[in-house]
């Protein structure tokens, strides 16, 4: 129908007819040179996924942008929509050829299982679990080799070579500016193997069965299966999911999905919970206290959601396809990976550097003062937020981490091996003996739940067009981490 629009309007076009490796499979044929000579266009059979018909596509539309004169538009042409749709049919009917029985034997035997109305949801979070049992196992290796060439360059080149420096100025650049970064860059392995494996799930296409699982519990909730894939594409990044609730009409459905979505726990955050999990659980332990949090991002969403949905109803019916099974190339599998950690880089590298620049001045000035003691201007900010942290196991030193976490949750990796004054492997060390289990689940709670970047709260009100909305956003996550860390705190020293 697109096409043919395209045609009426007079825009030069190409027409790319994808999937053909499906179609072939599946007994589908297309008469080429006929939808060609029926379009009065270019018509490139190819399949992204495999490659063949990816070079003809370029050299083709290369020809046709360079031959391409400028189209006037003449919106009265769509006063024929009807006969634009019989059109459709027509061209269809004589061009393609297929067998009457569409149905994917393998999808369907998958499905069976796959979406059983009991067993579909429990083999959903093993799947979940197996997936951050994979990026441990597969992760700790590389993130170690990572940590080595970092700690190798530091005592090779950067040792020497601020050796003269001045005391401030030689731990400005070690203690702050390359021990801060350094830590972020130590965990980009296993950032990129999350996004490997989630890229799996999503282009398999067995993310929209777990919305089509989850829809009928959903609607308990005042939402629908669209708003937990939201939810799942916020584990990346809070922001394009936040922007993909667009495709929601009723703007009740659309502003509870945006309030429950700040809680997934994103790539920012994952670094975090990877670092304290590994420093401070054993590796038997690490996985499942990091699936934990996870149920927990999901538990807070749908919360948030149970409370908030007589004010934010929702009329919209839901409408879902569930595409064939397809199994991403390794290729795709490492360029989804690769783009999502670049683009986390790329996005987050000024915020990460600036922010331990500012951590390091404030837990060293005044100068004279011993790094990060009650003395420096973070010392004093902690001591005014004590009374708040303190009933939840964080102490003065997380504070001032949690602090410019409230700025970009990428910062607070970094501020923590500044505020410590080490590396990635001595501030392992260094986290294990100044904090316990029960502390540390606190303290990732607390960040897992309290309120979003301030990226995502600008999407926020872009989004919603509402300043109460958007307060809303921000009070209620900080009142429900404190909450949820004391409870833990409180009923896990007790029974401890």
């Amino acid at each position: 129908g697109l096409a043919l629009q395209a045609k009426e309007l007079g825009i030069p076009m190409v027409l790319l007819v994808n999937m053909q490796d499906e179609a072939r499979r599946l007994g589908i044929e297309i008469d080429r040179e006929r939808l060609e000579a029926e379009l009065d266009t270019p018509v490139v059979m190819m399949s992204a996924k495999h490659g063949p018909g990816v070079d003809e596509a370029r050299r083709v539309l290369m020809e046709r942008l360079h031959g391409a004169r400028e189209a006037r538009a003449n919106p009265a042409v769509f006063a024929g929509d009807d006969a634009i749709i019989a059109r459709l049919d027509e061209l269809y009917s004589r061009t393609v050829t297929q067998p009457r029985d569409l149905s994917d034997g393998l999808t369907d035997r998958m499905d069976r299982v796959l979406l059983h109305p009991q067993l579909g949801l429990p083999l959903f979070f093993l799947a979940m679990l197996v997936v951050f049992e994979a990026v441990y196992t597969l992760g700790a290796p590389l993130q170690d080799g990572v940590a080595w060439l970092l700690d190798h360059a530091r005592e090779m080149y950067l040792d020497d070579a601020t050796e003269h420096w001045g005391a401030g100025w030689r731990s400005f650049a070690l203690d702050g500016v390359f021990d801060g970064a350094g830590t972020v860059l130590s965990f980009v392995p296993i950032i990129v193997l999350f996004f490997v494996f989630m890229g799996i799930l999503e282009d398999s296409g067995y993310l929209s069965r777990a919305a089509f699982l989850m829809d009928a519990f959903m609607s308990r909730l005042g939402l629908d299966g669209r708003a937990f894939v939201m939810q799942l594409m916020g584990f990346g990044c809070n922001v394009p999911a936040l922007m993909g609730t667009r495709v929601m009409r009723s703007r009740g459905l659309r502003l509870l999905t945006m309030l429950m979505i700040p809680f997934s726990l994103c790539s920012a955050r994952l670094q975090v919970f990877v670092f304290l999990t590994t420093a401070i659980f054993s590796p038997t332990i690490a996985p499942l206290v990091l699936f934990s949090l996870y149920v927990a991002s999901f538990g807070a969403g749908f919360l948030t959601a149970l409370l908030y949905r007589r004010g934010l109803r929702n009329t919209e019916p839901l409408l879902l396809e569930l595409p064939p099974y397809r199994f991403p190339t390794g290729r795709q599998m490492l360029l989804r990976g690769w783009q999502e950690t670049s683009h986390f880089l790329r996005e987050a590298g000024p915020l990460i550097m600036v922010g331990v620049i500012l951590v390091w001045f404030l837990t060293h000035y005044p100068f004279d003062a011993a790094p990060a003691s009650a003395e420096t201007l973070a010392g004093r900010i902690a001591a005014v937020f004590a009374p708040i942290f303190q009933p939840i196991g964080i102490d003065s030193l997380l504070t001032v981490a949690l602090l410019f976490g409230f700025v970009a949750k990428e910062v607070v990796l970094g501020a923590l091996a500044v505020i410590y004054g080490v590396g990635q492997d001595n501030l392992a060390n260094v986290m294990a003996t100044r904090i316990d289990g029960i502390q540390a689940y606190s303290f990732m709670l607390f960040v897992l739940i309290y309120t979003p970047c301030l990226s995502t709260v600008a999407v926020l009100r872009q989004e919603s067009r509402s300043w109460s909305f958007t307060a809303l956003a921000i009070a209620w996550p900080l009142v429900l981490a404190w909450l949820v860390s004391f409870v833990f705190y409180r009923v896990a020293t007790w029974l401890a």
